[in-house]
């Protein structure tokens, strides 16, 4: 179904008719039945898609007896193969988000929308549900025929298999979802016994419904309408980026090729207005009418081209992947002499540095001290001057720890309250107040640096150790 602008006066408005008028935009009137034809890059978008798989068994992963990655919420922990996330390091998170931005600007602005063709999880879903479609129905012509039958036993038959198998990808879409949250083993312990909290049905019904809606009802119009992206890439594209592209010098005019014709007697252009190009296309756009919303650069349009040229005898890529300049014979820039393309790689470089420098410096113990402002000092009987200090250490293992405080300064010092180890909980801040005192006479000054130590030994008896400086403060002379 297309949809075109009503008609204004002038020739821009003329001209951007003439352009409207050959875009394809499904508004929902009837259902896209593409169909499926071998080829090389619908090999490379089931490859792409197997990435998924790591969202069903990613929670099934064990590291060192316990779930690899467990988002734990309720307890704000978030385990990563071993190292423990709390939300004190959660400015990782904001870098790891800074990449993933970029890095989908950055293939937005070289490959078009890669992303939406071959990972976005709605274009996969939805790829999955047509595929198990045309394996109980058919091929789109005998789907079409088969919605436009009257209802009999078969046809009920048919399409309450294929609702139900929807329905359990659904179910299995939301169970896998919180299992990264709530931990495989417990989910399926309580999930199937009635002992999980509300808020895990709730996900799994809301997951279970909407994979359902979403890639087996509305398909296409999710990227048309429901998707910002699709309405923000074509301010990220340009003449240099490389998309599906239809080479209009070679193949127009259009010409079908007549029985017993061979090609070489063809006194029209390469294409032969087969629409086997647009037959495969999942949101039913004609790509040889330019660049369109609709158009999510799967490449399957290619695959479908590349056939018929096979058939007809005429060489491959008359839809290729190419930029707007290469198919108009400009001269093409490479990628790596493009300033942005240094600027992405510079901006995805530095954010990636500070994640591996993040997970690199985390630490099983992190000390904080706060120094006793009212007063700042006590000066004793005996002439020493002491301080208190309230210390906070932080267990970020998996384990409950022992943790010895020692202060250590340039002076003689003596530090009181921190005779005895301090008992952390896993994932808990523990409080200690401790004082140090200095004689008089050994204070240089009115102020001192001194270093808190903090130590522990894990289970398989690795000696961790963090310190924090403060300052000690005094009498001024």
């Amino acid at each position: 179904m297309n949809e075109t602008p009503s008609r204004g006066s002038g020739a821009a408005m003329d001209e951007l008719y003439a352009e409207a008028h050959h875009w394809e935009v499904n508004t929902g009137g009837e259902t896209i039945h593409a169909k499926r034809m071998p080829g090389k890059w619908r090999r490379i978008k089931w490859l792409a898609s197997s990435v998924w798989l790591i969202f069903f068994l990613g929670p099934y992963l064990r590291w060192n007896g316990n779930q690899a990655v467990l988002f734990d919420i309720p307890n704000r922990k978030y385990h990563l193969f071993g190292v423990t996330v709390l939300p004190q390091d959660f400015w990782m998170l904001s870098l790891l988000l800074l990449f993933f931005a970029i890095l989908l600007a950055v293939v937005t602005a070289l490959v078009g929308r890669a992303y939406c063709g071959y990972f976005c999880f709605q274009t996969v879903w939805t790829d999955v549900f047509t595929w198990i479609e045309e394996k109980l129905e058919g091929s789109p012509p005998q789907r079409r025929k088969l919605d436009k039958a009257p209802l009999d036993a078969r046809k009920v038959r048919v399409k309450v298999l294929k609702h139900a198998i929807w329905l359990l990808i659904g179910f299995l879409t939301g169970f896998s979802f919180v299992a990264w949250f709530y931990g495989a083993g417990p989910l399926w312990r309580d999930f199937f016994v009635g002992d999980a909290n509300v808020a895990v049905y709730a996900s799994v019904a809301l997951f279970t419904f909407g994979t359902y809606l979403l890639a087996g009802w509305l398909r296409e119009q999710v990227c048309f309408w429901l998707c910002p992206y699709a309405r923000i890439q074509g301010v990220m594209l340009d003449k240099s980026t490389v998309v599906p592209a239809y080479d209009e010098a070679r193949g127009e005019p259009r010409g079908r090729l007549q029985k017993g014709q061979s090609s070489a007697d063809r006194t029209v252009g390469d294409c032969v207005d087969c629409n086997q190009c647009v037959a495969v296309c999942p949101t039913g756009v004609d790509i040889r009418n330019g660049q369109q919303e609709g158009c999510i650069t799967c490449g399957l349009c290619i695959d479908a081209c590349d056939a018929v040229m096979d058939k007809v005898g005429k060489p491959r890529g008359l839809i290729r992947y190419a930029s707007l300049d290469e198919v108009e014979g400009k001269p093409v820039k490479p990628m790596l002499m493009r300033a942005r393309v240094w600027v992405y790689t510079g901006i995805l470089a530095l954010a990636l540095a500070g994640i591996m420098y993040g997970l690199s410096s985390l630490e099983a113990i992190e000390v904080k001290v706060l120094h006793e402002r009212a007063p700042l000092f006590v000066q004793l009987s005996d002439g020493s001057v002491q301080n208190k200090y309230t210390l906070k250490v932080l267990n970020k293992s998996e384990q409950d720890l022992t943790v010895r405080i020692s202060a250590e300064s340039s002076a003689p010092i003596i530090l009181l309250g921190a005779e005895e180890p301090l008992l952390t909980r896993s994932g808990e801040v523990t409080p200690m107040i401790v004082f140090v005192k200095i004689k008089r006479s050994d204070l240089p000054g009115e102020t001192l640096p001194v270093t808190f130590h903090a130590t522990t030994t894990l289970s398989d008896n690795t000696e961790i150790a963090a310190e924090r400086e403060s300052a000690f403060f005094g009498p001024s002379r």
